[in-house]
């Protein structure tokens, strides 16, 4: 099997759309700027689906689903989120297509059937779902509201990425209600260690936990917590938000509650998401010129089986063994496929598999049955073994366990050597352009300097780390005193 793949070092971005595409990922669709996210790629995504949804129920949040379609008038209610989405947002005007009598056998949207009322295709839900909670929400005793949808969204793209950056994604949206400002803040900080328990735990990549800065914050939202993970390339990747909006979607939907004291109050507002953007780092951060390398706490398939024979008699014996080793490893929780096709080469499926990414590889010939042993092989670090049969069932899942965790040390020490200090924005600027990474520096704070940076080496701040250490120091630009270093880089 020839994989065709470019090289990382030749040219990372073509390295990542082809591997997405031939590893069986996802593909173009034949509407410009959204994607077909094919089964394999789907199986992962319903893998993150599940343990998110399991997390975020344990801590009391229940799923509903709300319209895909806002009105613009309620779009446009809260003015800095309708600001900050309006240059992406794709809207229906019409309600009916007619024959068209100039063109037989085509289409016109008939101009009689205009809408009174433009809809808005759902960028984000907060409008919809707080008109909505003003009808939920009338006491105390409504609070807190913890509610999440899974959804598809669009927001108009005109450069885009399979899985980074697409005209419509998937994601899942919470939104949530409460009684008073500290539990609002308790909440959005919650959520974002949900996401930074998932991201590392089962994704297997490392990520700093920050707050955005006003520049980079959500439109509409008081303060916005993020999770910055790297890549790589040596660019950044957002891979969660979490935001505390304050009473700014209540005051604009009028949701208030009566609380005990019989007064009547606006409630406190947080929403946080993630999406299948999450499908992207997890292939930007541990994958190889082979193709995918899926951390086994996400592969839909954590061990493949491959029988290497002569004969229909040896294929026998061989899968009478696979079979029995297939159902208990199962039992254990471990999703194994037995790949016993007579249509390809042993050769070919070692490297279908290895392009897939499936964790681990079992291969079992006639010497192997005559001995009581398997070949074992590891995709992140390509090594074999030979095993004996017996002790598989025991030693497969230690395997598993050990290797997801040496793939988040690999990703963890890869940001460790990319992380740099600077002090000057000469070194800054020789850092970004020669090394990447994160680079940690003094900033003053100001709009002004985050924008000229940006303007000047399309580096963002990506965050002010919730664990950063005071320390004194001046902007590498304005001079002015700073009291802690931030997280700069280039993103996608």
């Amino acid at each position: 099997m020839s994989k065709g793949l470019p090289k990382r070092s030749d040219d990372y971005s073509l390295w990542y759309n082809e591997l997405v595409k031939k590893a069986g990922l996802a593909e173009n669709s034949a509407v410009r700027g959204c994607m077909v996210i094919k089964p394999y790629g789907f199986a992962i995504w319903e893998k993150m689906q599940r343990v998110l949804d399991d997390m975020f129920k344990a801590t009391g949040h229940e799923n509903a689903y709300f319209p895909l379609f806002v009105p613009k008038s309620l779009f446009e209610a809260e003015e800095q989120n309708a600001e900050g989405f309006a240059k992406e947002c794709a809207v229906v005007t019409h309600y009916r297509l007619q024959n068209d009598p100039d063109n037989k056998g085509k289409l016109r949207v008939d101009p009689a059937a205009r809408l009174e009322e433009e809809l808005i295709v759902r960028p984000t839900s907060e409008a919809i779902i707080w008109s909505t909670y003003k009808n939920w929400i009338q006491s105390y005793r409504d609070l807190p509201l913890l509610i999440n949808q899974w959804a598809n969204v669009v927001r108009w793209e005109m450069r885009t990425r399979l899985f980074l950056r697409t005209a419509e994604f998937l994601w899942q949206e919470g939104h949530t209600a409460h009684a008073t400002a500290e539990e609002a803040i308790a909440e959005t900080e919650q959520m974002l260690n949900v996401y930074a328990d998932f991201v590392e735990n089962y994704m297997a990549v490392p990520v700093v936990k920050g707050i955005k800065t006003p520049n980079e914050r959500f439109a509409g939202a008081l303060e916005t917590y993020c999770i910055e993970s790297l890549m790589q390339d040596g660019k950044a990747l957002q891979t969660g938000t979490s935001h505390f909006l304050g009473q700014n979607f209540a005051k604009a939907f009028d949701v208030k509650f009566a609380s005990k004291d019989g007064s009547l109050e606006y409630v406190w507002g947080t929403s946080w998401g993630v999406s299948t953007r999450l499908m992207g780092a997890l292939i930007m951060t541990h994958s190889d010129d082979e193709g995918l390398v899926l951390p086994p706490n996400l592969a839909p398939i954590q061990v493949v089986i491959v029988p290497i024979y002569k004969g229909e008699e040896q294929l026998a014996q061989i899968s009478e063994k696979v079979n029995q080793l297939k159902k208990e490893l199962q039992a254990k929780g471990i999703s194994v496929k037995y790949d016993n096709r007579d249509t390809e080469r042993p050769g070919f499926k070692f490297a279908e598999w290895e392009l897939k990414g499936v964790p681990v590889r079992i291969a079992i010939g006639g010497r192997d049955l005559e001995n009581g042993t398997a070949e074992v092989a590891r995709r992140d670090t390509k090594e074999k073994s030979t095993q004996q049969f017996d002790s598989l069932t025991a030693y497969i899942p230690a395997l598993l366990e050990e290797m997801q965790a040496s793939i988040f040390n690999k990703a963890l020490q890869h940001r460790a050597e990319h992380t740099t200090k600077v002090n000057s924005y000469e070194e800054f600027k020789d850092v970004l352009e020669n090394k990447g990474g994160f680079v940690l520096a003094h900033w003053d704070g100001s709009s002004e300097i985050e924008e000229r940076i940006k303007e000047e080496t399309k580096a963002t701040i990506r965050c002010i780390a919730l664990d950063a250490e005071e320390e004194d120091g001046v902007d590498m630009i304005s001079g002015k005193p700073s009291k802690r270093r931030v997280y700069f880089a280039k993103a996608y």
